[in-house]
């Protein structure tokens, strides 16, 4: 019988008939947890679940439950991944989601959602006929997407769902991973699916799964196989009968508990006797498919070569017998449950299907119908013309020309679209393709090492550092090439070697220089010297980078590019402003602002050296205006939550220092969430881990500093100022655990060859270094005996900078007083007079240190009031490690910082207890006291625990002052 029959066959009814149960079996717990996630959203409270399993556990059906549930209470799109193997195109499930959006509100709809972003949307949304954004920042992708989505749940409920993202390419889940940071609010809930036995060691999505699971808002669901049970239960829903023994041990048998499997096996008709069903997988997966008739068979082959989801035009593109045909056999496939309609597209019902299919493809029809997906994408309109999944469907017919032709645009494409590591991918199958092609050089449009340039800036700009680097040293080293091109390799490699933390950057722009004379090309000329006076900038070769900069300007005001003109002003004033010309540098940066005027990057960078040095110089209110400043403008261009993001980690020291430690923690938490590049995470956790010493949480501290003390070493071979920050961060972990001798030997970096000096950051760590020794002293470790000397010869190359007088004040306390041990309240009372320009943690700090000088110096009172003002500052900050260390001095010396008691005190002592405090009086111990009086020294304790009760004090000695003060005759 035919199945293009009105009433189909038998087994087109059976299969029909199982297609699925009625209800879902064994995942009402998931189900549930999915409908609280949901819950939560509607209350503001954004979510993202992630549905994870093997193929076949049934993820698509308990996603499709769930949105049948919510479908009234919410918006839905949808988005799906596809398979075509390493080289998914960019965004696809992405531009799907969005495009399922303006299906619903309208295409203009969706771009006014992305408000200054909306150019960037464009390159998801060709179809939206929006000027390109040229900015050069993948940045501009993120937030447009999560504005976007931002926008759209503001009136309901929004639930984004992208299934299969086992595909997913990187762009993609670069894209999820900001929205999962930075979504703080709104009625959203994200859903993805991802099939767990395609996750194999290496696989792209293990880290994304990693770090969503860490996530506040995230949940993952697991999803397993179903117990004997429950197959049981699944196969009485399908077959509306009861289950005989036979049939259920059967079944579960050959399904694994996979409840796809069952619904094949069942499909297949009698499943009671275990010979008759097929003996692998793959028969299982073809065993409905091999019962169709031929030519549903051929329209399935075809299918089953176009991937998962087929849009309808390109399906019919590739089929080659007639139209009418074509339809007859998309109806059979769909009845015959193998496909489903999505749309204008031919989905098949399982992944499993489809590749079980294509695999049995033979090598003439594997040719045949990829050629034709490839042709018809090659004629299809902008919106569905995609070079990556031209190159999958040439390279699957190994028609090499062709492939490498494709892959050359796609890597155009991809880079255009910010998808650097598609770009990096296509990028390395042309270079594989190069000698296999005829005249590779004019079909690629470029030599072979300016493809490997490409290449490698892909993979600079996708996070892949070592290939980067492998990649660019190849390119250099191609025959044939040299002078002026040699020279931008280098450079590349040059900044490769920086943005991965190596040494080794200073010589490469060196020698590209010498390869770059003035007049050969005076623009790339001025922007290698930029680079190398920046890099001299980090190492602290401050005099070479001044020197470079200035050229760099010169040569820039005669090319009249403004944009490097403004750097080279900056890098110049940034490094006078160090090298001790506090007076002038400030003419380069208001230079370097004038001339950025336009240019974002330009102004950005300006902002950031500014806002910075402002910083190193006390001037902490300037520094945190300049940095709001271009958040500000951040805000206005779309991209607050990225590039914002930079200026906003530059904000987090001098609020900190400036003592604004509940706005310094929020902005700092919320910029790690965004995951900025590796140099302002090292940054951020530095501050992360400082603030989480000083607030008293030292353990924590320990454990952060412990996780990444590898990045924060990396950044300190190739930075001076984040070895010096290192140093401080390292000195100051140990002598708060007490470890003195690691303390000593983390600061002993100042006396180091290695050492170049920074005042802004020299002279806090000077600070540390002075405590250090002072505590060493006082705790009789063996410290060089000329150690101070040596210091005070570092702190004097620094008396130039406007804040020195007070570290000096600070250092001088430190090691004050006859011992060298900062016993002397003087210098503690003078350090105080001039640390207002100092960080605020500091101003406790010298409150404490004071405290304890006092009281060594006999002066009680004036060390209560010293310790009550340290305790009440560094509580206001929120810094806890002052107020533990000023309690436990007070605790061992008896000092009472509560106050004061408020409440009227009549009670007197008794006989007794004034006997007893007689006693106390003149030295002498509970036993003896209670050898004298004839009593037990238990009763002793006892009696004087109730004179302290009575005279609200919290020792033995201030009971006796107390008493003294009273007047009482007996002492």
């Amino acid at each position: 019988m035919s199945l293009t029959a009105a009433t189909g066959s038998w087994q087109d009814w059976v299969m029909q008939m199982t297609a699925s149960s009625t209800h879902m079996i064994g995942r009402d717990a998931e189900a549930q947890a999915l409908l609280a996630s949901f819950a939560d959203a509607t209350e503001s409270k954004p979510q993202a679940v992630i549905i994870g399993g093997e193929a076949g556990l049934g993820k698509t059906r308990l996603l499709e439950e769930f949105l049948a549930t919510v479908s009234s209470q919410a918006r839905i799109i949808t988005g799906q991944c596809v398979d075509l193997g390493s080289l998914a195109p960019p965004y696809t499930p992405l531009t799907g989601v969005l495009r399922s959006l303006a299906a619903q509100i309208g295409l203009e709809a969706v771009m006014d959602f992305a408000g200054p972003g909306r150019n960037a949307l464009a390159l998801l949304l060709p179809e939206a006929a929006a000027e390109i954004d040229a900015l050069p920042t993948a940045n501009r992708v993120l937030e447009a997407v999560s504005t976007v989505f931002e926008r759209a749940c503001e009136s309901q409920p929004l639930v984004v769902v992208v299934e299969d993202l086992h595909w997913a390419d990187d762009a993609t889940l670069a894209v999820l991973r900001f929205i999962l940071r930075a979504f703080n609010g709104g009625k959203f809930l994200l859903v993805t699916t991802y099939r767990s036995d395609d996750i194999h060691r290496g696989h792209p999505l293990r880290d994304f799964l990693t770090e969503s699971e860490r996530g506040r808002h995230a949940k993952v669901i697991n999803l397993g196989r179903l117990t004997k049970d429950q197959v049981r239960g699944q196969v009485e829903a399908i077959t509306g009968q009861d289950a005989g023994y036979e049939l259920v041990e059967n079944v579960f048998a050959r399904s694994e508990g996979i409840p796809f499997f069952v619904e094949e096996l069942l499909g297949l008709g009698d499943c009671d006797a275990a010979g008759k069903l097929p003996s692998t997988l793959t028969d299982l997966l073809l065993a409905r498919y091999e019962r169709l008739d031929d030519q549903v068979q051929y329209f399935l082959r075809v299918l089953a070569a176009g991937g998962v989801c087929v849009p309808h035009t390109q399906a019919l593109a590739a089929y080659d017998r007639s139209v009418e045909e074509f339809e007859t056999s998309a109806r059979a496939a769909q009845r015959g449950n193998l496909i489903a309609f999505e749309g204008n597209s031919y989905t098949f019902r399982h992944a499993l299907v489809r590749e079980a299919i294509h695999a049995d493809l033979l090598p003439g029809e594997r040719t045949r119908f990829h050629t034709r997906y490839a042709q018809a994408l090659e004629t299809a309109d902008l919106g569905h013309h995609d070079a990556v999944e031209i190159a999958y469907h040439w390279h699957a017919t190994h028609a090499q020309e062709k492939t490498f032709k494709a892959s050359i645009v796609a890597v155009v494409e991809a880079e255009r679209s910010y998808a650097y590591s598609t770009a990096a991918r296509m990028g390395e199958r042309a270079l594989e393709l190069w000698d296999l092609v005829q005249d590779a050089e004019a079909s690629a449009g470029m030599p072979r090492y300016a493809l490997m340039a490409r290449t490698a800036s892909a993979h600079n700009q996708a996070g892949n550092g070592e290939r980067s680097l492998a990649m660019i040293r190849l390119a250099a080293a191609e025959p044939n090439v040299g002078g002026t091109e040699l020279a931008r390799l280098l450079a590349a490699q040059a900044r490769y070697l920086g943005f991965n933390a190596q040494l080794g950057s200073a010589a490469l722009l060196m020698r590209a220089l010498e390869l770059t004379p003035r007049g050969s090309d005076d623009v790339l000329r001025a922007t290698l010297l930029n680079h190398l006076a920046a890099r001299y900038l980090l190492e602290a070769r401050l005099s070479e980078s001044i020197t470079v900069a200035s050229e760099a300007l010169e040569l820039t005001t005669v090319t009249g590019d403004r944009m490097e003109q403004s750097i080279a002003s900056n890098l110049r004033g940034s490094s006078r402003v160090l090298a001790g010309d506090v007076d002038g540098w400030g003419e380069d940066l208001a230079l370097a602002q004038d001339l950025a005027q336009g240019n974002i990057d330009a102004l950005m960078r300006f902002r950031i050296n500014y806002s910075d040095s402002l910083h190193q110089l006390g001037r902490y209110d300037e520094s945190i205006r300049i940095a709001e400043d271009g958040i500000r403008q951040a805000r206005e261009l779309g991209v607050e939550r990225t590039t914002g993001a930079i200026l906003s980690s530059n904000a987090v020291e001098p609020l900190f220092a400036r003592g604004d430690w509940t706005a310094a923690r929020a902005l700092l938490e919320r910029n790690l969430s965004l995951s900025p590049p590796s140099s302002f995470l090292a940054y951020l956790l530095r501050s992360r881990i400082w603030s989480t010493l000083w607030s008293g949480d030292t353990d924590s501290a320990e454990s952060i500093f412990r996780q990444w003390q590898q990045l924060l070493g990396e950044l300190a071979r190739v930075e001076m100022q984040s070895r010096l920050a290192l140093v401080m961060l390292s000195a100051e972990l140990a002598w708060i655990r007490g470890d003195l001798a690691s303390a000593w030997q983390e600061v002993s970096f100042l006396s180091s060859k290695e050492f170049r000096p920074l005042p802004g950051l020299d002279l806090p760590l000077m600070a540390v270094a002075a405590r250090i020794l002072a505590a060493s002293r006082n705790a009789g470790d063996p410290v060089a005996t000329d150690a101070e000397t040596s210091l005070r010869e570092i702190l004097h190359r620094d008396s130039f900078w406007p804040t020195y007088p007070a570290w000096l004040a600070l250092f001088d306390a430190e090691l004050g007083g006859e011992t060298g041990c900062g016993t002397d309240p003087a210098l503690w009372r003078q350090a105080g007079d001039l640390g207002a320009v100092l960080p605020a943690h500091l101003r406790s700090y010298i409150c404490l240190r004071r405290g304890q000088a006092e009281h060594g110096a006999g002066n009680r009172a004036d060390a209560i009031a010293a310790l009550r003002e340290a305790v009440k500052g560094a509580k206001k900050l929120g810094a806890g490690m002052v107020v533990t260390l000023a309690k436990d001095f007070a605790d061992r010396t008896g000092l009472n910082l509560a106050g004061p008691s408020t409440r009227p005190n009549t009670a007197e002592p008794t006989a007794r207890e004034a006997q007893v405090l007689a006693l106390v009086a003149e030295g002498l111990s509970n036993k003896q006291i209670g050898a004298q009086l004839f009593i037990s020294a238990k009763t002793v304790s006892v009696h004087v625990s109730s004179v302290m009760r009575k005279f609200d004090v919290s020792s033995r000695t201030e009971a006796v002052n107390y008493a003294r003060n009273k007047n009482n005759p007996q002492l």
